[in-house]
């Protein structure tokens, strides 16, 4: 789960995923910026995750990294700003083929991103909530089925 700072939308996503999956599966989140490496995120994405029972107030920010590409089998992205710097780190074909934006699990084929709420009030934190839990949800279907 990749967004720019690695405080709001991707450790949110990672949270969610977590949370409809078992520990078979490594999931991890990652910044394109290094703004907030070591941090915790932010908190109104710790209060809305726990809202629905969630904890992610230990995850700490990083940010992401080339061999990110060899350690993950998908990388989801959270809008065009960060598909582009994820891309530019890509080395093959392979890496590229890994790096997807998160709303394409819900609406396949349109890019639409996940608004970053960092700059707006609480009901962006409760959007993206719905938006990310909607799409890890198609995603932890998917790779259960493929698991099988």
């Amino acid at each position: 789960m990749v967004c720019l700072g690695n405080i709001c939308r991707s450790p949110l996503a990672e949270g969610i995923l977590k949370s409809k999956l078992s520990n078979d599966f490594i999931i991890d989140s990652a910044g394109t910026a290094n703004y907030h490496k070591g941090s915790s995120p932010d908190k109104r994405s710790i209060a809305i995750a726990k809202k629905y029972g969630l904890d992610i107030s230990n995850l700490k920010g990083r940010q992401f990294v080339i061999s990110d590409f060899d350690s993950f089998d998908f990388i989801y992205v959270m809008d065009e700003s960060n598909y582009q710097n994820v891309i530019k780190l890509g080395r093959s074909k392979e890496d590229f083929d890994k790096v997807k934006y998160i709303l394409n699990e819900v609406y396949p084929g349109k890019n639409f991103e996940v608004p970053d709420p960092y700059y707006g009030g609480d009901q962006g934190f409760e959007n993206i909530y719905q938006m990310l839990n909607e799409a890890c949800e198609n995603i932890a279907n998917n790779l259960l089925h493929n698991n099988d």
